[in-house]
């Protein structure tokens, strides 16, 4: 009786499973009228601002002295920061160099999907 019930439940998953993936075919399929350029998807934005956000971290961790810096930035307003930051990527251009390098996919992003919101 066991394993009947087991059986059931494994074919009722497989056909949602199934019915599942025949509709996203289906509407993956149907043409949008208003189609998004190539790779402009929240998906892509996601993944895009996950690797850009991973290579930061990386990079702060590795230069310990860049990481104090912006860590000691924490509760201070926003204009201050701004133009503390700028000194400090002015005084240091090898630093602003490799964080351009590393934020440039989503500028390049940006770029390319015409997207005004997304983070420079």
């Amino acid at each position: 009786m066991l394993l009947n019930a087991r059986l059931a439940r494994r074919a009722v998953v497989g056909a949602i499973g199934m019915g599942a993936v025949a509709g996203a075919l289906v509407v993956g399929t149907a043409p949008s009228a208003v189609a998004a350029p190539p790779n402009c998807t929240a998906a892509d934005l996601a993944g895009v601002a996950a690797g850009v956000s991973a290579a930061t971290s990386a990079y702060l961790f590795t230069h310990p002295d860049v990481n104090n810096f912006f860590t000691g930035l924490e509760g201070q307003p926003r204009d201050t920061i701004r133009s503390q930051v700028q000194q400090y990527l002015d005084a240091n251009p090898q630093t602003k160099a490799d964080l351009q390098g590393i934020r440039q996919p989503l500028i390049d992003l940006k770029t390319r999907c015409g997207n005004s919101d997304l983070p420079q």
